[in-house]
């Protein structure tokens, strides 16, 4: 049995990100690249940019992130187009404003996940890890060592 310890890196998360505050959008994409191998397919600060960007056929995405509160329309609006243009990937939302109502809302329009931007960062990042399989790769390699 080889005793290749040749790390395994998982291909970059393709991310579209809608949050109308340049420094929370900066903060977030930091940390993400921080976090995982990432590519940022693109950002909109209101729903009109994330519809054009969708009706231009750019649907290639593992993971659109969704602000509620956005400079023009809302995340409503962008959780709805989601179901209007047939985008795949996850989508979540990232709000200051997850009460369970909202948290409902989301959830009827589509809504993978949603976490609350005060307190909820850590999940988003576990989340985004798991999803480009991060912690998978990890767990195989550990299993691996383990039984050699």
């Amino acid at each position: 049995m080889s005793n290749d310890s040749t790390p395994v890196t998982p291909a970059p998360l393709k991310v579209y990100l809608v949050e109308d505050s340049t420094v929370i959008r900066d903060n977030l994409i930091e940390a993400l690249h921080e976090t995982l191998p990432l590519e940022l397919v693109g950002v909109a600060s209101n729903e009109d940019a994330l519809r054009a960007w969708l009706r231009a056929g750019n649907t290639a995405c593992d993971l659109v992130i969704v602000d509620i509160f956005l400079d023009g329309g809302s995340g409503l609006g962008v959780l709805a187009a989601r179901s209007e243009f047939n985008a795949p990937g996850r989508w979540v939302v990232l709000s200051n404003h997850a009460t369970p109502e909202m948290r409902r809302k989301c959830a009827e329009l589509g809504a993978d996940a949603v976490f609350d931007k005060s307190n909820e960062i850590e999940a988003l990042m576990l989340y985004c890890k798991r999803l480009a399989g991060i912690d998978a790769i990890g767990d195989a390699r550990n299993s691996l060592e383990a039984a050699l």
